[in-house]
């Protein structure tokens, strides 16, 4: 049933709750309006900007004509009305961001799971002085940290931290330095992230790098509400224009906005970036990595069955698609598949290999590979995990789409060289990558398979805990049943997105296991993105 159509409509709404995606609802004369860049219970001007028909359509908050007390001045000047798509809510105080999540996420566990657990979202609980902070250089010849501007540069991207922070990932609430023999600080690991500590705070002003004083003294802890300011990205996905131009999408759209000013990267992880020129149609990876190594790779552009390379310059510039806001789901479609294939590399800055650490291990990848955005997370989610699956010395345990293995040496250390621990990720890369990083572990093995396929082709022992960490769309009915049927003790499900994470959990529920821990983590501020970790037991 089709309704009007209100495409280039302007409404005055009064804002309901948030949903999932970023937005708010709105009704106008018995249709559902997505409205972005609102807050619940104000009134605003609608521009409608997407219909497809039927009983919703899409819009912007162009005119606040009563605003929250929530309300504060954006943070992002790229994903206002009309712009990109990177921040959905840095309008908002950290409270009240954290407060939409946590309604969007008991929303989908009630409608999907039919489950109604008591929770809060917790920003990631980082020690202070993870690097936050401003572009730095480290001289080559003695491994010291030189102010931004100086010769020698090698494309370091330091830190927020102070000579009195130390650097142990086994005590990440210690204040002690370590001294390099030169007279500067010594490279270090502080939280998992290695970095390189300056002297001087170098954090740039608004940004990232207040303790707050409650938190500041708290081993471990120490974040701080200006972390939603930004700088707390350490990966960045950048599409470059027909004119060469590095950029980021226009909200639902192919258009590419030449505008690099959005707050969630680190500091100093897009310089330069916006002065060069680039290959038409590429797109480029930033990754800031443990040592505090920016590395920028350009990716060749993708061919795709819509007319090749050429034809995506084309559409680089363009529109959102044909007519009335509607868009191309088919060309959208074929453009992912064809980002996400095989690309030549072109290794501009930094050697192209990054470096991570969690909890004291070294892992070396591609620095094109996947790594948890926010430098604090793999240590958080490590940490849970580690705590939660509490399995035991001698145990089977199963570490599924484990990446380069972050979870499995965890477990590894659990059960002990009596144990066994079987990862199973289908990108051979990160595999090859992972059992270069964990090859002193022998009784930890990784697999490059299909977890649906791997699971039935093993023999009946069944694991005493199994680690799951799916991609966006969920671990699904075939996995899930798969698992149930070899009756694990403890299942540790990891989520990033809460409609497919509570579709699970309702699995879950069906096969006989019930949620006994949730934790809802704010891993990535200012989007309206939120990581959900669940322990099950039967």
């Amino acid at each position: 049933m089709s309704g009007p159509d209100w495409y280039g409509e302007v409404f005055e709404v009064r804002l309901g709750p948030p949903g999932h995606g970023g937005f708010c609802v709105a009704r106008h004369e018995g249709r559902v309006l997505f409205v972005r860049h609102g807050l619940p219970g104000e009134l605003v001007r609608a521009l409608v900007t997407e219909d497809r028909g039927g009983s919703f359509c899409r819009a912007d908050a162009i005119d606040i004509l009563d605003p929250s007390p929530d309300r504060i001045d954006a943070t992002c000047p790229v994903s206002g009305p009309g712009g990109a798509g990177c921040c959905d809510f840095t309008f908002a105080t950290p409270e009240a961001q954290r407060a939409l999540k946590h309604q969007v996420v008991a929303d989908q566990l009630r409608r999907l799971a039919d489950w109604e657990p008591e929770f809060t979202v917790e920003p990631i609980p980082v020690p202070f002085g993870l690097p936050t902070g401003a572009a730095a250089q480290q001289d080559s010849r003695t491994g010291l940290i030189a102010p931004p501007g100086s010769p020698g540069r090698a494309g370091r991207v330091t830190t927020n931290l102070s000579a009195a922070l130390l650097a142990n990932p086994a005590e990440s609430g210690s204040r002690a330095a370590a001294v390099h023999p030169a007279g500067g600080v010594a490279p270090g690991r502080i939280g998992g992230v290695a970095t390189h500590v300056a002297s001087d705070l170098l954090a740039r002003p608004g940004v990232v790098g207040k303790p707050d004083p409650v938190s500041a003294e708290l081993p471990g802890a120490g974040w701080s509400a200006d972390a939603y300011a930004g700088g707390w990205r350490s990966r960045v996905r950048l599409v470059v224009d027909a004119y060469g131009r590095a950029g980021v999408h226009r909200y639902r759209s192919t258009e590419v906005m030449a505008d690099l000013r959005c707050p969630q990267p680190m500091a100093g992880a897009l310089e330069g970036i916006a002065e060069r020129r680039w290959t038409p149609g590429a797109d480029l990876v930033v990754a800031v990595d443990g040592d505090g190594m920016r590395h920028l790779v350009e990716l060749a552009p993708a061919e795709d069955r819509h007319g090749g390379a050429s034809e995506r310059r084309e559409r680089g510039s363009g529109a959102a698609g044909s007519g009335r806001g509607k868009g191309d789901r088919r060309s959208t479609a074929a453009r992912r598949a064809a980002a996400h294939s095989a690309r030549t590399e072109r290794v501009v800055d930094g050697t192209g290999r990054a470096v991570q650490y969690v909890s004291g291990r070294r892992w070396e990848l591609s620095a094109t590979g996947f790594w948890q955005p926010h430098y604090g997370a793999a240590q958080c989610y490590s940490d849970v995990v580690a705590e939660w699956a509490d399995a035991a010395p001698g145990a089977l345990v199963w570490d599924l789409y484990c990446g380069v293995g972050v979870f499995a040496a965890r477990l590894a250390d659990q059960v002990g060289q009596t144990g066994a621990v079987h990862g199973v990720e289908f990108a051979r890369t990160a595999v090859a990558e992972g059992r270069a990083a964990l090859r002193d572990l022998p009784w930890l093995d990784l697999t490059a398979e299909r977890v649906e396929r791997w699971i039935v082709e093993q023999p009946e022992a069944a694991p005493d805990v199994v680690v799951l960490d799916p991609p966006r769309a969920g671990a699904g009915k075939d996995v899930i049943n798969a698992l149930s049927e070899r009756s694990p003790r403890r299942i540790v499900h990891i989520g990033c997105d809460p409609a497919s994470f509570a579709r699970d959990v309702g699995l879950y529920k069906a096969a006989g296991y019930h949620p006994v821990a949730l934790r809802v983590f704010d891993a990535f501020p200012g989007t309206h993105h939120v990581e959900c970790v669940a322990a099950f037991e039967r």
